[in-house]
């Protein structure tokens, strides 16, 4: 069941579902960059983010914030746009009420929010943030961050500096009973345009990332 059509808090929302055959398999849900900007469900670092968790064994779900596709509602700041995560992720675990863990990945702006929905959903067990963008929006509600995960960037990137990326981490490590990995990826702008040079081994290092985490988590 690839296509999804699912209740927002403004309408329906779009999305893309991809299931385990194992009832407790993992889940997790892939947000997308800035809606007013270009960003959509389909865009390349999201695409590639969600297969790579199918890959590994996850129950993934992608989507369309409000106002972006067939999504309805209109764009609403970041405010709207965490409830749809919200709703994205209560529609997903109802779907597999038996699984033990979930994940939460954001490219972008969708980093932003996935960071936000970490805060609300303690059942939330590991986060991906892709190029947080650190520099336009505050990400100091994260006192404390309740979830280890990993922080990823170009060295290049110039929407979201990587400098800004550094102070981001240092804050974030700076708290007790987590642990925050940080991996930049060498030459990658922003959308990690080269898919070999660049896109590749951000996958890669995500993808060993999360799978030292289940290891750690199944001894």
């Amino acid at each position: 069941m690839p296509e999804l059509i699912f209740p927002g808090p403004e309408g329906r929302l779009e999305g893309r579902y991809h299931a385990q055959a194992a009832p407790d398999a993992p889940i997790a849900i892939i947000l997308h960059p800035h809606p007013q900007y270009g960003g959509t469900m389909n865009n390349r670092v999201v695409y590639n983010l969600h297969y790579a968790f199918h890959r590994m064994g996850f129950t993934v779900m992608r989507f369309n914030f409000r106002g972006v596709g067939r999504s309805q509602g209109e764009f609403d700041q970041g405010i709207g746009e965490l409830s749809d995560a919200a709703s994205a992720l209560d529609y997903l675990q109802a779907m597999n009420p038996n699984s033990k863990h979930c994940w939460v990945a954001g490219f972008s702006f969708g980093a932003w929010i996935g960071m936000q929905l970490l805060m609300r959903r303690p059942e939330i067990t590991g986060f991906i943030s892709v190029a947080p963008p650190a520099n336009m929006y505050d990400f100091s509600f994260l006192a404390p961050c309740p979830s280890s995960g990993l922080i990823i960037n170009g060295t290049a990137d110039r929407v979201a500096p990587p400098k800004d990326t550094h102070a981001l981490v240092a804050k974030l490590r700076e708290q007790k009973g987590i642990t925050i990995t940080h991996e930049e990826i060498e030459g990658a702008d922003h959308f990690f345009r080269d898919d070999e040079v660049h896109m590749k081994p951000m996958i890669d290092t995500v993808q060993a990332y999360v799978r030292r985490r289940l290891t750690e988590n199944t001894r």
